[in-house]
């Protein structure tokens, strides 16, 4: 009984610990600590990312159909800002990590500034786009008079803002590079509590406030998040950071700025390549009827919602190797991106467990309809026989990026994604006569393939040697 009393008194201490941020050097101590400790702040981060489209159909869906459309075309649009956003945190993450791993803290502060730099001056012309040609934007995503009439100026602020999206991903990979993932987990916390908190007054007009409808959405979030960008940068230049920005740092390097564009290249493909995927896919499914789209989005939208986890892991054992590998420990490196990987696949096992035995009951919570809710069952079920390879595809596609390699993992997507789940999911639903069953065999062909590809391309260690 006290074995077990302090078992859990150890795992209350650390977890307290993860969320404090009280460990930053990740390059010696045990490994599976050094993932404890990583993980779980940044599984609670990726938690408050996933809210903020959440939140804001919440509160828009009481407008009324127009403003929930405005919300999604808008969405779809920023797609491509969280790709350059994505690709940008990407090569943040992999030079500042490697840095922190040489405990060089004054060079990583070097580059956390130049990849501020590269991020301002993206956001620019998106901005000057966003600002002054939104219905224009709207309209080319088919968005109907009355949609473009009460959505421009939501788009307008969403697109005009971007660079505060930029920096708020950008920011948080410079924190989890530098081993504090405890802060960027703060910093969407903010984010979003400031969001759920301002969203009401600023559409609804409650109290003092302005009625804005839809457009309020758009001040809120930004206001939160703008908030929340502040907060990072306090934190960067605050004596307390392990990654501190001082006034001789911000100077421009061109150098390093290009360097970073490459990387970040790589991590944009990927994001665009798996997205683009994803619609092409949907395209796919809407020839078998809006059941089969409605119990495919809802399936999906469980399964991403319940990987966090993963997410989290995967994040996690891409800090790790670039810490290791500017300690030039590239054995530790490695022992961590497997010790991930095995802890990755023991809870997507566990999980597909659960979906293949409640799958039924699990959809019935979102929806009666019976078509929606076969088409959901199935997608689950197939999608989960995948779960224990798609575990080390994860891990082992993130670790590449932490190394500097977005090349590998981009090139995977595109075999995988492209090449193979596309052309598969149409031959097996129309020539095969599977219908959805098609698709959905598809994408686990298409995850068990990627996991395959990777462990052999890790393997070989090419990605030991990526200088960043």
């Amino acid at each position: 009984m006290k074995t077990q009393e302090t078992t859990e008194q150890g795992f209350f201490a650390s977890f307290k610990a993860a969320i404090r941020g009280d460990e930053k050097d990740f390059t010696q101590g045990t490994i599976k600590r050094a993932l404890f400790m990583l993980a779980v702040p940044m599984i609670l981060e990726m938690v408050m990312e996933s809210l903020f489209a959440v939140v804001d159909v919440f509160y828009v869906s009481r407008i009324g159909v127009d403003a929930v459309a405005t919300v999604g075309i808008t969405e779809s649009v920023m797609m491509i800002i969280y790709a350059i956003a994505v690709g940008l945190s990407m090569a943040a993450t992999a030079f500042v990590a490697r840095r922190a791993g040489e405990k060089k803290f004054d060079e990583a502060a070097k580059n956390a500034v130049q990849a501020i730099y590269l991020a301002f001056f993206i956001s620019i012309p998106l901005s000057i786009a966003g600002i002054f040609f939104a219905p224009q934007i709207m309209k080319l995503m088919g968005a109907s008079d009355s949609v473009v009439s009460i959505g421009s100026n939501f788009m307008r602020i969403e697109l005009g803002a971007n660079v505060i999206i930029m920096f708020l991903f950008l920011n948080n990979a410079i924190f989890r590079g530098a081993g504090d993932a405890a802060i960027a987990m703060r910093v969407l916390w903010l984010a979003n509590i400031l969001n759920m908190v301002l969203g009401p007054f600023f559409i609804f007009g409650l109290g003092p406030f302005p009625e804005l409808g839809v457009t309020g959405a758009a001040v809120a979030t930004t206001l939160g998040r703008g908030i929340a960008v502040l907060y990072q940068f306090r934190m960067l230049t605050s004596s307390k950071s392990l990654i501190r920005i001082l006034a001789e740092n911000w100077g421009l390097n061109s150098g390093t700025i290009l360097e970073m564009f490459k990387v970040a290249i790589g991590g944009m493909s990927q994001f665009l390549l798996h997205s683009a995927s994803w619609i092409v896919l949907m395209r796919i499914l809407a020839t078998f009827g809006s059941s089969a789209v409605a119990g495919y989005t809802i399936a999906i939208r469980i399964i991403v919602f319940t990987i966090l986890p993963s997410w989290g892991l995967s994040n996690a054992a891409a800090t790790l190797v670039g810490q290791n590998l500017g300690a030039r420990q590239p054995d530790r490196a490695e022992k961590s991106v497997w010790t991930a990987a095995f802890y990755n696949m023991i809870f997507l096992t566990c999980v597909s467990i659960i979906f293949i035995t409640f799958a039924y009951p699990i959809l019935h919570l979102f929806t009666h309809d019976p078509d929606a809710v076969r088409n959901g069952v199935y997608c689950l079920r197939i999608i989960c026989l995948g779960y224990i390879f798609f575990a080390y595809g994860m891990v082992i596609s993130q670790s590449f990026n932490g190394a500097g390699d977005t090349k590998t993992p981009t090139l995977m997507n595109f075999i995988c994604f492209w090449v193979v789940q596309l052309p598969l999911a149409w031959v097996l639903s129309r020539y095969f006569n599977l219908g959805t069953t098609g698709v959905y065999i598809s994408q686990s062909v298409a995850f068990s393939l990627m996991a395959f590809i990777s462990i052999y391309l890790f393997r070989k260690g090419d990605w030991k040697q990526v200088k960043v």
